[in-house]
């Protein structure tokens, strides 16, 4: 490979890295404990750290299906050149790094899904109708899906006849059991999950044995909840809460590390001495920077600016962030963080005295930002390459 090439490599990665810096201050480092710091379970400073280590291993184990979806799914036809990985990056992580310094949360999903595809339309690529479907279904859906759910579940919790001790250990049982679920790097050699690997105890193969798997580390979970709330309620309120905030940051790291690294993705064909695990690991450790570094500023943001958020009002939005956040890992799809947590919080609202802890300024500029930088992404990738082929 020519020396010229190398660069444009190296300058690729560098521009990666700073991408998944951009990310851990700002969406991943800031999304998933927010709801918790909100509540006073945390503070600011504990959240950034611990968000940080969280989505290292998030990133480094369960990155890899963003990661190719971005990098060779969002455009046919096409292969991404080195220079245009580089102008992507520089678009998204640009765009982000003004929303972190306005204090307004620019949705990474949207601005590097934007730039990947104005950029390869540019190149002469093809749209891939169907992927682009699936995006827009999680999209348009995340803030009804989750809002909803928050909705139901702010609804419940501070009801007198339903107990915290019985409501809140069901809702963990549910997590449990899609934790049972979660596809990991490391599990691979035994299956991949959990509920695969703990089958080789039980007498029966297939899809029961799953099923009773999921199910015993469901009730094991909410055994624990159950005893711990009914040892010390605030206290087992607060030690789920963390729970799901620890559940969220992980998801963070697995979903967003993609946004950063997987532009790279198609590049590794010319550099088969580089592992996609080797690709994911820097971009976990950008992400992990990024949190210790810069996230406390976009925490404060999101839990002080849009609602003032109780322990109770906290586990309503970070159930459904989990959920949401775990199906689009699955699917393959790049989602927004910060749409998924701020649709959350809106639904919880609304269940709390009629939303009055919302801010309807903050949310509609949030909004704003969501939809204009999607398609200001856009426009910037498709010109930039535009001005480059002249």
């Amino acid at each position: 490979m020519e020396p010229a090439t190398l660069l444009l490599f190296a300058a690729a990665a560098l521009t990666s890295l700073f991408m998944a810096w951009v990310i851990g201050a700002g969406s991943s480092g800031a999304t998933p404990f927010a709801p918790a710091v909100g509540a006073n379970a945390i503070s600011t400073m504990k959240a950034a750290f611990l968000v940080g280590i969280l989505g290292f291993a998030g990133a480094v184990t369960q990155g890899g299906s963003v990661s190719e979806a971005v990098g060779t799914g969002l455009v046919k036809g096409v292969t991404l050149p080195v220079s245009a990985v580089i102008v992507v990056l520089l678009i998204g992580a640009g765009l982000m790094a003004i929303g972190i310094y306005t204090g307004y949360p620019i949705a990474t999903a949207f601005t590097v899904t934007g730039s990947v595809i104005g950029v390869g339309f540019a190149l002469g690529g093809d749209p891939a109708w169907g992927k682009y479907a699936e995006i827009g279904a999680v999209w348009v859906l995340t803030p009804f899906v989750g809002g909803g759910i928050a909705y139901g579940i702010a609804s419940v919790l501070p009801r007198p006849d339903v107990p915290e001790d019985a409501s809140v250990p069901i809702l963990a049982g549910l997590v449990g059991a899609v934790v049972a679920n979660l596809e990991l790097a490391v599990l691979s050699p035994v299956g991949g999950t959990l509920a695969v690997a703990g089958i080789s105890a039980i007498p029966v193969d297939g899809t029961a044995a799953t099923a009773a798997v999921s199910l015993g580390l469901g009730v094991v979970a909410a055994a624990v909840v159950r005893w711990d709330i009914r040892r010390d309620q605030a206290g087992g309120l607060r030690r789920f809460l963390l729970s799901l905030g620890a559940l969220v940051a992980f998801s963070a790291g697995a979903s967003q590390v993609g946004l950063a690294v997987g532009p790279l993705f198609p590049l590794l064909e010319e550099l088969p001495m580089i592992s996609p695990v080797a690709v994911l690991l820097g971009g976990g450790l950008g992400i992990l920077v990024g949190s210790w570094t810069s996230a406390p500023r976009m925490i404060k943001s999101i839990s002080q600016e849009y609602a003032s958020l109780g322990p109770r009002r906290s586990i309503a939005t970070l159930v459904p962030s989990f959920l949401i956040a775990q199906s689009a890992v699955l699917l393959g799809v790049p989602v927004s963080f910060n749409e998924i947590i701020v649709s959350a919080i809106v639904g919880s609202g609304l269940a709390v005295a009629g939303g009055a802890g919302v801010s309807p300024r903050k949310l509609g500029f949030t909004v704003a930002a969501w939809v204009g930088s999607f398609a200001l992404a856009f426009g910037l990738g498709y010109g930039s390459m535009v001005l480059l082929g002249l």
